[in-house]
């Protein structure tokens, strides 16, 4: 089930996939990482909830070091146990850490005014606030942040809405109760001062901590501070000039890379396409690669001009092979040809021994085509040929088998050492060479061939020499070209070399003429099995 929807996911994509330049794709990417920094703007929510965090860490470590000063001041306070004593104790200290999360916490309306307190402020709390006055000022002067004392009732006895009461909040319940708390409020003071403010979601907050004063183990008070977050835009604004420049530096290092990317690849590239359909049309050389050009490109070029030698090859091989072709079977289609006209024409007055001479005649060439078209086959079959994966051949049971069947008709000597490795040729291509070989030294006249071995290299180098009239200087760079004999008179098709080294090459092995003070020798390069 799986699979088939693979498959026709594949098969529609296939199907609609739209046909891209090299170009748009650079384009594409490029602009990509051009708007990669915008698109970046989403993770400046996260960091604006860490500025946020840090603004709270601020608040909490100011109304701790408040409240332990207000716990110091408090008339009546009671000496407590040394610190060495009690920095022994376990759990002595307890990081209070930043929770706020603009995500998940909820904002609370403006905190509202003062409401009006049922009774005098607590004395204690009062004389304890004149002490801290001159602190709590000094520090609202650093840090602009509100700062108020209440009594234990929640009434306001420093700082903003002095005589009210805010015991209803939230916030100073909870300090009242002896723990400290944290709350978003809207802030209805706020007006944007920068363009971009609108984007912030703290802009328009304000972060509001109660901490309890806690005095010989009861709370006897609560400092409450409050002050806006760090705001997100601020430096982006005042920096608005630097980022501008950012900016048109980045834009133009794109335009220097989109101009470094054109000319290591894309042009390159339009370059060989050009090529390449040049030497589709029979013409055309690959130049070389340019030197802004990268180095796959580069090595593509290479590639492609190697795979045009071997096309430009391969055609000129193929001509040559077409006008061989005709040749050959041009001079016994026309004897045919003439002597069926003449047995046509003057048939009847033709003696018996004449007209039987005439017939011979023909079935002589028809034979010479068909030994002809047997060999093309056999060379066809040789270029088309494919290694063979695992072939493991003893090359000396081969060459017996070679020996036995033309021992009559010819002297094999074998010479092969012991150790002799089996080879990866194919068993009937490494048989058919060997026959081409004996066969051809059995037809120049030789009356002895010596079939020796050794082992180069990883290598079977099988040497095969005879004691024949061997190949003439001028005639050495030709005899494995197709349809190049010296026996064409006896009806030699000069394809039997080309037929053997064709199988040979096919699996990675080759045939060569070696040079020898009598006779002709060929030795065949046969790699060594694996296996």
């Amino acid at each position: 089930m799986i699979g088939d929807v693979v498959r026709r996911a594949r098969a529609f994509v296939h199907e609609h996939w739209p046909a891209l330049r090299l170009r748009t794709i650079l384009l594409s990417v490029l602009f990509f990482a051009a708007v990669l920094p915008g698109i970046s703007a989403i993770f400046l929510r996260v960091y604006e909830n860490t500025l946020v965090r840090q603004t709270e860490a601020e608040l909490i470590a100011q109304t701790a070091a408040l409240s332990a000063a207000a716990e110091a001041l408090w008339p009546g306070a009671l000496n407590v146990a040394s610190t060495e004593v009690q920095r022994s104790e376990p759990g002595y200290y307890r990081p209070e850490p930043a929770d706020i999360d603009l995500r998940s916490d909820p904002v609370l309306p403006p905190r509202p005014s003062v409401r009006r307190a049922l009774g005098p402020p607590d004395q204690a709390a009062v004389v304890a606030a004149a002490h801290m006055a001159p602190i709590m000022e000094e520090t609202s002067r650093i840090t602009l942040a509100s700062v108020a004392l209440l009594d234990r009732n929640g009434v306001v006895v420093r700082g903003l809405g002095r005589g009210g009461s805010w015991g209803d909040l939230p916030e100073v319940r909870t300090a009242l109760s002896g723990a400290s708390a944290t709350v978003l409020r809207r802030n209805d003071a706020y007006l944007p001062r920068y363009q971009m403010e609108w984007l912030s979601r703290a802009s328009g907050l304000r972060i509001h901590h109660a901490r309890p004063v806690v005095v010989n183990g009861r709370v006897e008070g609560v400092v409450l501070a409050s002050r806006s977050p760090r705001a997100l835009f601020k430096g982006i604004y005042q920096d608005r000039g630097k980022i501008l420049f950012g900016i048109i530096a980045v834009l133009g290092l794109l335009s220097v890379l989109a101009v470094v990317v054109s000319r290591g690849i894309a042009r390159p590239i339009e370059a060989l396409r050009r090529v390449a359909r040049d030497v589709t049309h029979g013409g055309g050389a690959v130049p070389p690669p340019p030197a802004t050009a990268a180095v796959e490109i580069r090595d593509l070029y290479q590639d492609f001009g190697r795979m045009a030698e071997a096309v430009d090859r391969r055609s000129r091989y193929l001509r040559d092979f077409a006008a061989a072709v005709s040749h050959e079977f041009k001079t016994p289609l026309t004897g045919i040809q003439g002597a069926v006209e003449l047995l046509q024409d003057h048939g009847d007055d033709m003696e018996a021994e004449q007209r039987r001479r005439f017939l011979d005649n023909i079935d002589a060439d028809a034979r010479r085509l068909s030994d002809l078209v047997t060999r093309l086959l056999d060379l066809a079959r040789a270029d088309m040929a494919k290694p063979e994966a695992g072939a493991a051949v003893d090359v000396r049971l081969a060459a017996a088998r070679i020996a036995d069947a033309l021992r009559n008709r010819l002297r094999i000597v074998i010479d092969f050492p012991d150790d002799l490795p089996r080879v990866a040729v194919p068993e009937a291509s490494l048989e058919m060479a060997l026959t081409i070989l004996l066969e051809n030294s059995r037809q120049v006249g030789a009356g002895e061939v010596a079939i020796t071995a050794r082992v180069e290299d990883e290598q079977v180098c099988l040497r095969v020499a005879d004691d024949g009239p061997g190949v003439a200087e001028g005639d050495a760079g030709r005899i494995f070209e197709p349809f190049f004999t010296t026996r064409r008179s006896e009806g030699g098709a000069g394809l039997g070399l080309s037929i053997a080294r064709s199988l040979l090459r096919a699996n990675h092995a080759d045939l060569v003429l070696k040079s020898a003070s009598k006779g002709a020798a060929f030795e065949l390069v046969l790699p060594c099995s694996l296996g």
